[in-house]
């Protein structure tokens, strides 16, 4: 029992939650940027650099919560639920950042208009995701939980909009590319950005979950 006293009550983790998804919108902006100027091989490594900068950053915020964790007392909402939805967060600043270096290391020749389309609504999705998480502490309001499970239906809808872009963008290649190697990159290019919305929509899932139990 004296042990538990001299434990902090409550870790600032909402605040926490916000800088994460902060950066992972940084890593999104800087993707977008990449791919809408990637004939340009010096903006091109610029916005590379500035995702995988996000990236590291975001690292930092998961480690620190995760280290929090462990030495708080009591936490504004259920523990397995806070580790859960940092580590989902973490997974798509993870991805952005894979298809980035994926990007760069297989030298596309050129951005397809599937690639711009998927990574719109994988950017799209991170903004959602950046809102739902600016309104978890304040789910003791019924304004803000109604909003909160409102984002969570429209990055679902974006992720659905993702899984349809994606069928559509595989028929094609496999329809009209010739260039095997090609074909290969490109494939891995869009399994990957699909991807990024489905962790989107985890994140959704989880949050809904919060919502749920606290509000």
């Amino acid at each position: 029992m004296l042990f538990g006293k001299l434990l902090p009550r409550e870790g600032n983790f909402f605040e926490l939650f916000n800088q994460h998804a902060n950066f992972i919108v940084e890593g999104a902006r800087a993707f977008i940027s990449m791919i809408e100027n990637y004939s340009n091989l010096d903006q091109r490594e610029k916005y590379a650099n500035l995702v995988v900068s996000a990236e590291r950053s975001a690292d930092k915020v998961t480690a620190e919560v995760n280290r929090l964790l462990h030495k708080t007392f009591i936490t504004p909402i259920d523990r397995e639920q806070i580790h859960s939805l940092i580590n989902a967060m973490d997974d798509i600043v993870d991805l952005l950042q894979d298809a980035t270096e994926t990007m760069q290391l297989y030298d596309v020749k050129a951005m397809t208009e599937e690639v711009l389309r998927l990574g719109d609504l994988s950017a799209k999705c991170c903004e959602r995701v950046q809102h739902a998480v600016s309104l978890l502490p304040k789910l003791s309001q019924s304004d803000a939980a109604e909003a909160a499970i409102k984002t969570c239906e429209e990055i679902d809808k974006l992720e659905s909009d993702a899984d349809r872009v994606m069928r559509s963008a595989m028929s094609k290649l496999f329809r009209e590319e010739t260039d095997v190697r090609e074909l290969i990159k490109l494939k891995a290019i869009y399994e990957q950005l699909e991807s990024i919305s489905d962790r989107c929509e985890d994140v959704a899932n989880l949050i809904e979950g919060v919502v749920l139990e606290n509000s």
